[in-house]
């Protein structure tokens, strides 16, 4: 909160720097129109103040939005620890304090499971986030058949979500497509694609998952969803560090901002390109990835 008061008194003493220098050199001109060379040395000066104070106030700008993006991504990471380990304690406490029926025992076992995966993938997610700063890691470089890494990841979060079979949709052309990529890494990158258009979608999610060699044959995969859809202004935000969309639909939706941007710095780092296209809100996404052979 501090940091955001300062900001925006810095904001408002610029615009106000702005105002009165403005005010000055128009005052200072109209004073000595006789003296030309004065005139542009001040007009000069007066541009090199009004250039500094616009950056300053730019700066201000940018950096009140990233304190309300790390505002949040600490509010939301704080509930996505918070809540796996409340919940674990509570059947913990339940199992030490009563006598519990076995089938009943089994069920406490597979939600503390679920929850303790739930803050493991969340850990893991800020790691890998912080990995990214790292241009020179080394990959786990082998050869990967992409139809095989896709049924393997399909099959993941049809699990991990409880989803019937024609949820999601896999085609694949006949002949196999093999890139060179970390096989790990690469997963996530797809496992995070999909869990969002679980996320994002509508109460009967329906997604379509496409593999393909481009005409400059390169290996594209097409995720479409029939989600809550993007607004123009938020396709390229969308793969920012800690930028979630300013939706009223996913506002209910949990999550730290740091997915899609973990994303985006895996495709980077094996070559390849990630867009997304959208016909609007409430028309579905379709993020399409493009990786060389």
């Amino acid at each position: 909160m501090r940091r955001r008061k300062t900001a925006i008194f810095f904001l408002i003493l610029g615009i106000s720097l702005i105002a009165l220098a403005v005010a000055l050199n128009i005052g200072w001109i109209l004073l000595n129109l006789r003296e030309v060379a004065l005139m542009i040395f001040g007009i000069v000066f007066f541009a090199l103040i009004i250039t500094g104070l616009v950056l300053n106030t730019i700066f201000l700008l940018r950096e009140i939005k990233r304190n309300e993006q790390q505002d949040a991504f600490l509010n939301a990471m704080t509930h996505e620890l918070k809540t796996p380990i409340a919940s674990i304690k509570l059947y913990l406490e339940t199992l030490k304090t009563r006598n519990v029926q076995e089938e009943k025992k089994r069920e406490f076992y597979d939600i503390m499971l679920a929850d303790s995966n739930r803050l493991l993938n969340t850990v893991e997610m800020v790691l890998q986030a912080s990995r990214t700063k790292e241009k020179n890691r080394l990959l786990n470089v082998s050869d990967i058949d992409l139809e095989v890494l896709l049924k393997e990841t399909v099959e993941i979060v049809k699990s991990r979500h409880d989803l019937s079979e024609e949820v999601i949709k896999l085609v694949t052309p006949s002949k196999h497509i093999v890139i060179s990529g970390d096989y790990a890494e690469l997963q996530s990158v797809f496992i995070n694609l999909l869990d969002n258009a679980v996320k994002y979608s509508a109460e009967n999610p329906k997604i379509f998952v496409r593999l393909k060699n481009s005409r400059d044959d390169k290996a594209e995969i097409f995720i479409k969803d029939n989600g809550i859809g993007l607004e123009t202004n938020e396709m390229k935000r969308i793969f920012k560090r800690f930028y979630r969309v300013a939706n009223l639909s996913t506002q209910k939706k949990k999550g730290t901002g740091l997915g899609l941007f973990i994303v985006q710095s895996i495709i980077k780092k094996h070559g390849g390109k990630i867009r997304v296209d959208s016909e609007g809100e409430g028309k579905g996404s379709t993020f399409i990835v493009q990786l060389p052979k």
